[in-house]
């Protein structure tokens, strides 16, 4: 079987010898054409994989600005059919950059999970992050992920034991993402020494590329984080951007997104990392 684009970017980044930048925006935030616009802008921005959240009622790990904007685009009028849409639409231009929808299951379990992934495959996406799913309960989602092609991908938090780390880690695929706090998403930030740790931790058990997200903020954040991880994952830093725009405080949402990703992007492209990581890597 041919590598997807994950695999094929996480390879490419490796031979770069640098660590990935993995933005998150919510799709139809805050309407179908501003965030058509702002996904577009994206690859060009320096996004090496983009997670696009999938908007819902109850988004229980999300923090104050993502939950915004997923209310913010269902009142737009945001459904899991134009989402697939907006990324079908998305791959009308572009074939490289990797998409993952990034979610909760409801949506998903309403939708059916084998046609959902049929039509997900269909539309371009080539991973999936359903932060509800606990391994235990996966198969219904993973057997026809797996038969589409769709990278399912796991979430390893601090609190997550080494004894657990087998069982999350066994069926993943595309990449592991490394939840650098308890918490929320967008609030507090972990300190270096603990994100090192737990991407220590989290390599003894796979040989999956990590990405590390929650509570990275700043380009200088993401550039500390990009020394340890094979990717950085930005999201509420990045959805305040269109937040602000919506409220009439400073650029265009697009413009003002791509502005910030590209200033997130030379953050993560400026970090030292360290020569035994880079020769791992290649």
């Amino acid at each position: 079987m041919s590598q997807g684009r994950i695999a094929r970017r996480f390879a490419a980044l490796a031979r770069e010898g640098r660590a990935g930048l993995v933005t998150f925006v919510t799709a139809g935030d805050p309407d179908a054409s501003t965030g058509a616009a702002i996904l577009a802008r994206l690859p060009a921005a320096g996004a090496d994989i983009i997670e696009l959240g999938m908007p819902f009622s109850d988004p229980m790990a999300d923090g104050p600005a993502v939950q915004a904007a997923g209310l913010r685009a269902l009142a737009a009028g945001q459904t899991m059919i134009k989402t697939l849409a907006l990324v079908r639409d998305f791959r009308s231009t572009e074939q490289d950059t990797p998409i993952v929808l990034m979610g909760y299951y409801n949506p998903v379990l309403q939708y059916g999970p084998e046609r959902f992934c049929v039509d997900a495959a269909a539309a371009g996406v080539d991973g999936l992050i359903i932060v509800d799913l606990p391994p235990e309960e996966a198969e219904p989602l993973a057997v026809p992920a797996a038969a589409q092609g769709i990278d399912l991908i796991r979430l390893v938090a601090p609190t997550t034991p080494d004894a657990r780390m087998p069982k999350v880690v066994n069926g993943a695929s595309g990449f592991i993402y490394a939840v650098s706090i308890t918490g929320v998403t967008g609030t507090a930030s972990a300190a270096q020494e603990a994100v090192a740790e737990l991407v220590a931790r989290i390599r003894r058990h796979t040989d999956l590329p990590v990405a590390v997200g929650f509570g990275i903020n700043t380009p200088a954040q993401a550039a500390v984080t990009a020394v340890v991880a094979d990717a950085v994952v930005v999201g509420s830093a990045i959805v305040r951007q269109v937040e602000r725009a919506v409220a009439g405080e400073g650029p265009a949402a697009a413009d003002a997104v791509a502005g910030f990703v590209a200033e997130l992007a030379a953050g993560v492209r400026s970090a030292d990392r360290p020569a035994p990581l880079r020769a791992a890597a290649s």
